[in-house]
């Protein structure tokens, strides 16, 4: 198992979360091919985006049906700039590559914000540490297991 499977995992049990990580076989790059792998709507898929917040790391964990608006990040986190992280800050920070961020499982925390329109989903789906992996969550337990925020990130 990869070490970044293991993290995860590890992290998940620690604090309580009742899903576990799922094996695809190949990767899913996209929210629809994860959707479409997993059997849910594009939206309960949470994307993890690792933003550059005035050089600091953002996670932000958005439906993927929607884009993540970086001025209204921005303006909720207080930082005078928000942009898409490049993939050496992204694996910086969370000690995985694009493609396969966790919500958790990173070296040190990330601030988070967990995109609100999630919640209308019973379940949700987000990676496992590499692009071949998942795992069911809900809306609740995302928020709580990443100590995220609750925000419209769209």
């Amino acid at each position: 198992m990869h070490p970044n499977i293991e993290r995860v995992a590890a992290e998940l049990a620690a604090r309580g979360a009742t899903g576990e990580i799922i094996e695809l076989g190949e990767a899913v790059p996209t929210a629809a091919a994860a959707a479409e792998r997993v059997g849910c709507a594009v939206g309960a898929i949470a994307n993890s985006l690792v933003f550059d917040a005035d050089g600091a790391p953002l996670l932000v964990l958005t439906s993927g049906a929607h884009r993540v608006d970086t001025a209204k990040v921005a303006a909720i986190v207080g930082a005078a700039k928000v942009r898409r992280a490049t993939p050496e800050f992204v694996k910086a920070a969370t000690g995985q590559a694009i493609g396969g961020v966790a919500p958790l499982g990173h070296p040190a925390p990330i601030r988070t914000l967990v995109d609100v329109a999630l919640e209308e989903f019973d379940e949700v789906w987000a990676a496992g540490g590499v692009p071949h992996t998942v795992f069911p969550t809900t809306y609740d337990e995302l928020v709580r297991v990443t100590g995220g925020d609750p925000a419209e990130v769209a």
